[in-house]
């Protein structure tokens, strides 16, 4: 166990079906790591894909998972039966807003358009002050890659600024990325981005 200084944390992953062993994996041992450094897993309830292994993960290292669902995804054949807690709320929208409200930090896992959707929005509400909190990625397979150089390519077009890139820490690895989020600092300047101060 490390020390760590998270009572929760947000992750944000696919619930697709028929994906590589190595996803799957990886999200068991984030959800198993979370569970052993006595972080409780804040995530959509699902139980497919990448969602259902990382709640298993940590619900079988005897972690608490919390699991935020819209009511329209609210069906048996989608929803984790087995967590410690659920809460299902009127729509995605307050349920994003929930997982961000109970989560101390967030991490992305590989996922599709849901996912992308949730992390963007999370470093969107950091790179406007709403928020704090560490965001990171969990590069398995390289599977951000893509995503990473987008960022590169923004940055070097002028779209975002060089504080909103380091928003966002990356690893291949459970244990690597959790010590990146532990030791993540929030970058100066962010308030450049509102006041549009340019230097």
């Amino acid at each position: 166990m490390m020390t760590n200084r998270f009572h929760a944390i947000c992750v944000y992953c696919g619930s697709a079906d028929n994906l590589h062993q190595e996803y799957l994996q990886s999200a068991r041992e984030m959800g198993a790591l979370l569970a052993i450094n006595q972080i409780r897993l804040v995530y959509g309830g699902g139980k497919t894909g990448l969602m259902g292994a990382v709640a298993d993960g940590c619900l079988e290292a005897g972690g608490k998972v919390v699991g935020i669902v819209p009511q329209n995804l609210f069906t048996s054949d989608l929803i984790h039966q087995n967590l410690t807690q659920t809460e299902v709320l009127p729509d995605i929208q307050r349920r994003k807003a929930r997982m961000s409200e109970l989560a101390d930090a967030f991490i992305a896992l590989p996922g599709g358009f849901g996912t992308f959707d949730e992390l963007f929005e999370t470093l969107t509400w950091a790179q406007i002050g709403l928020h704090n909190k560490p965001i990171g990625l969990l590069n398995v397979r390289r599977y951000f890659d893509p995503l990473l150089s987008l960022v590169d390519n923004a940055l070097k077009e002028g779209f975002i600024y060089a504080e909103h890139k380091v928003l966002m820490v990356h690893d291949s690895t459970p244990m690597g990325l959790l010590k990146q989020l532990n030791n993540f600092c929030l970058p100066a300047g962010l308030e450049r981005w509102v006041n549009r101060a340019q230097n």
